[in-house]
């Protein structure tokens, strides 16, 4: 049996990591400023971290969801107060694809509708687009045999306030900030009136916080800028810090009822202590704050840069922007800088590191990164 193959891969081997440095078979050491995806919230193998899972596994990894799970409780807790939504329920799952999914389920069943807005160039529904809502400000493409999804332009208000006016829509979805979609954030105006919407036209308002969520922006949730509370948030990625989890965060507007949702593996107890391990971290090492402090040193630094075309971001979650397309730039990162670093489409440059990153490592990279686009 071979790979399916679907996405190119660097022929390079990592086979350790530290903090936000990584090591090949070979023993080079890379900087690491993409984190796995987002997915390396506190730093790879911190000593808590690896502490709190290796213990969990030495006394039980996982057993059913049909009894009870302490450690769940303390995952609900702990993240109620740490994100400021202590007085919202927790659903835990596997990945950020189950959160968006049971978090539309809900939503379906809150008001029996089956329309879904999402907005151009966004995570969602790209199996289903085959042409980007830029070309057209309504495109329709269905999601399932009940209903389907309406793009629309990010941060048109009008055009929000158009669809949602008819009635019939089940729930907007959007991110903190796009991450696929080349780093582009929702403002706060748009923020604001989409939730006066979803609320005057009974209509769910879902952030999908998977990427841009657990202190990445700054702030522990991107939507958390524009001081609004959305009805189900969803998170994944650096909440397990490497350990497949994800989670729906959900207003008290949602009454459980038995059977409504399921999972397998969802809030098991291994999953459980790497998430209590990745707060611990978080909190104890401030983490969200040098995420915002760290972040704004770069995104000054590299809106001084030459040659490149824009500079978009908040905190660790940084785009930027070429008039050029960057697969060749990005090669030359890893294979000549020994710099990790990731993309959205053809011409934006992704920065995801690990909450951890220093100033120190920052001038590493800036460094580096000024050499290599110099002497392009």
């Amino acid at each position: 049996m071979t790979l399916f193959d679907v996405y190119p891969l660097y022929d390079i081997n990592i086979v350790k990591g530290k903090g936000c440095t990584v090591w090949d078979a070979n023993g080079t050491e890379y900087l690491d400023l993409y984190g796995g995806h987002a997915v390396i919230s506190i730093g790879h193998a911190h000593p808590h971290y690896v502490e709190m899972v290796s213990k969990q596994v030495a006394t039980l990894g996982f057993y059913s969801n049909s009894v009870v799970n302490e450690l769940q409780q303390q995952v609900a807790e702990r993240l109620g107060k740490l994100s400021g939504y202590d007085d919202y329920q927790l659903f835990l799952i596997n990945s950020g694809a189950e959160a968006n999914e049971n978090a539309l389920k809900l939503a379906s069943f809150h008001n029996g509708r089956t329309r879904v807005i999402s907005f151009d160039k966004a995570f969602h529904g790209r199996t289903s687009l085959a042409v980007e809502a830029t070309q057209n400000p309504a495109i329709i493409a269905p999601v399932n045999a009940n209903g389907h999804v309406t793009y629309l332009p990010l941060n048109d208000i009008e055009a929000m306030r158009l669809e949602l006016g008819k009635g019939d829509v089940c729930a907007v979805i959007i991110e903190g900030i796009q991450g696929v979609g080349g780093i582009r954030i929702p403002t706060t105006e748009f923020m604001r009136a989409l939730r006066q919407a979803c609320t005057e036209t009974g209509t769910i308002l879902i952030v999908d916080e998977i990427q841009s969520g657990y202190g990445r922006s700054g702030k522990f949730f991107a939507h958390q800028y524009a001081d609004i509370r959305p009805d189900l948030i969803t998170v994944a990625k650096g909440i397990g810090n490497g350990f497949p989890m994800g989670a729906v965060l959900i207003s008290p507007m949602f009454e459980p009822v038995y059977g409504q949702l399921g999972t397998t593996f969802g809030g098991n107890h291994l999953a459980c202590a790497a998430a209590l391990a990745v707060m611990d971290v978080i909190e104890q090492e401030q983490l969200v704050a040098n995420a915002r402090d760290v972040g704004e040193y770069l995104l000054a630094e590299l809106r001084r840069l030459p040659r490149i075309k824009e500079v978009r971001g908040r905190g660790l979650m940084i785009g930027m922007e070429f008039d050029r397309p960057v697969k060749e730039l990005r090669a030359r990162l890893i294979h000549d800088e020994h710099v990790f670093t990731g993309a959205s489409g053809t011409n934006v440059i992704r920065l995801l590191p690990p909450l951890c990153l220093s100033l120190k490592e920052a001038d590493r990279f800036l460094e580096r990164f000024n050499d290599l686009i110099a002497n392009k």
